[in-house]
């Protein structure tokens, strides 16, 4: 009887002791397998000796201040960027469409609803991507090819499914933090102390002192040298490499 106890023991300490083993076996192989593959990066900033630099704004929310920064664009003659959810799109078609047809804003993804996207599976993150690049090629009728991910957020999964749907993902090097309610004063200074050849600055459609921000920003750069281009114009198609701080860099 006693022997019988002990087997019964020995095989359980056996059973608990192969458990053991394997869930390390599952955990360092995913641990490894994670390890090897790099974490990619999407564009923060272009590496250039030319002295051009992007503007972008993100339009999530509201659209009152939306035809003063397009009369801004103008007055200076410049252009800049908007990333548009498609719910603000559809919301406000009338001024996304009076946007993208003036000639001085190219228009980009945003997602459906500023949905924290790195935390969606391959096919949620591919309808989320289509859905809401066909609504705004609908009421621009230009197709899309940029994406900025929602709170800055992503993960491999995203950045490839982005590049896979032909989509760049777009991030920026200098934030405004219009968003914080900085000052127009604050706000420029911040841009113009960090900006540099081939910079993405960060701006929002509804930033409380954008506008006001905006011709002291714009001269600003002006001033030092710089023009404006879209950011398609700015970043490589091809031939190039992203270091580890999203630094866009040619290779010819």
């Amino acid at each position: 009887m006693k022997l019988i106890i002990i087997k019964k023991k020995t095989v359980a300490v056996i059973s608990v002791l192969l458990t053991v083993l394997i869930a390390f076996v599952i955990g360092f192989t995913t641990f490894t397998s994670a390890q090897a593959e790099p974490r990619r990066t999407p564009i923060y900033c272009v590496k250039t000796d030319e002295k051009k630099v992007a503007i972008s704004f993100d339009a999530c929310w509201g659209a009152d201040k939306t035809l003063e920064i397009l009369s801004m664009l103008t007055k200076f003659d410049i252009v800049a960027n908007y990333f548009c959810v498609s719910s603000w799109a559809e919301k406000y078609a009338d001024k996304l469409k009076t946007l993208s047809d003036s000639g001085r804003v190219e228009v980009g993804t945003h997602s459906v609803t500023h949905s924290h996207m790195s935390k969606m599976s391959k096919s949620q993150i591919e309808n989320e991507l289509t859905q809401s690049s066909n609504i705004i090629k609908n009421i621009t009728g230009k197709q899309v090819t940029l994406f900025r991910p929602p709170y800055g957020e992503y993960n491999n999964t995203l950045i490839d499914v982005s590049f896979s749907l032909g989509l760049y993902p777009i991030q920026w090097d200098i934030d405004s933090l219009d968003w914080k309610n900085l000052s127009a004063n604050e706000m420029a200074t911040r841009i113009l102390s960090r900006a540099k050849e081939g910079s993405i600055i960060l701006m929002h459609n509804d930033g409380k002192h954008t506008v006001e921000a905006l011709p002291l920003i714009i001269m600003g750069l002006k001033n030092k040298g710089y023009t404006f281009v879209f950011i398609s114009d700015l970043i490589y198609k091809d031939n190039y490499t992203i270091d580890s701080t999203g630094r866009q860099i040619p290779t010819e």
